[in-house]
């Protein structure tokens, strides 16, 4: 199909007005983090300077250091914990067949129907009956069924769709299921399985509710709570505040930009329809 020099310009427009309006709220907080306290700024925000010491403050004042190492703890388990186990059940229900296989894959659907906000009471009483409130086992157990979940049916298309020869011929060389699984599969599914888990970091990594509720002791706050407490300790300072915020989202777009490549070729052929 040839485009013509006007679909392209038509085309590079729309895109340009959409990069805008996405950048546009993200240089206005890095512009605000860098500056000075006293600088008052109308529209978009221009900075007085490079003032750093905004981060620094933010760090020292917020504790975010603390908040950062909590919320590593919670979100590296989780990543792994659901990445493993969703794995293995889209591998089960994308290349086998067992009696009760679709029903019970619609039952791991649910956790992706059912809002959070209908959970957290029950799921507070249950956990603090286990005495496992305050600690990180009241968040990572939680998130890692909800990514379970979405995990599950992100990967099990992938492995419906993967190739039947491939698969065959791995078994004629002699490889078992979990041969099949690790040494073929999930390699050659590697961009899938990367969106799987930058998906599930940021998740992770964002989750407030689930925080506010379960967590009490300032040790183990994670840092979309941490920042919710600095903003009202520091409301009045517009740069602290956007410093902190800034802190808290750069683990985040670090990680998108490091697995950005296989992120995107995941979004493009990870979920095929089928």
């Amino acid at each position: 199909m040839i485009t013509s020099a006007r679909e392209r310009f038509i085309t590079y427009a729309i895109l340009l007005v959409f990069v805008i309006v996405a950048l546009v709220p993200v240089w206005e907080i890095v512009a605000t983090a860098l500056s000075s306290s006293s600088a008052v700024n109308t529209g978009v925000p221009i900075p007085d300077g490079i003032h750093l010491h905004n981060f620094v403050d933010a760090w020292n004042r917020g504790h975010f250091g603390s908040y950062l190492r909590s919320s590593a703890i919670v979100a590296v388990t989780v990543v792994v914990a659901a990445g493993v186990f969703s794995t293995l059940a889209a591998y089960a229900f994308g290349t086998m067949r067992f009696p009760g296989s679709t029903v019970l894959f619609y039952l791991f659907l649910l956790g992706l129907t059912v809002p959070e906000e209908a959970l957290v009471i029950p799921l507070y009483y249950d956990l603090r009956g286990l005495s496992l409130t305050d600690t990180y086992w009241a968040l990572i157990l939680p998130q890692t069924a909800q990514s379970v979940a979405f995990g599950t049916f992100w990967m099990r298309t992938y492995f419906r769709n993967s190739s039947r020869s491939l698969i065959e011929a791995a078994r004629m060389d002699g490889a078992s299921s979990w041969g099949v699984l690790w040494r073929v599969l999930a390699p050659a599914g590697s961009p899938a399985i990367t969106t799987m888990v930058v998906v599930t970091f940021m998740w992770t990594w964002n989750e407030f509710l689930l925080a506010l509720v379960m967590v009490s002791s300032d040790s183990r706050r994670t840092v979309p709570l941490g920042l919710a407490f600095f903003q009202g300790a520091h409301s009045s300072d517009v740069s602290l505040l956007a410093a902190g915020a800034v802190l808290v989202a750069l683990p985040v777009v670090l990680v998108y930009l490091f697995f950005q490549r296989r992120f995107i070729e995941g979004m493009l052929t990870g979920a095929v329809k089928e």
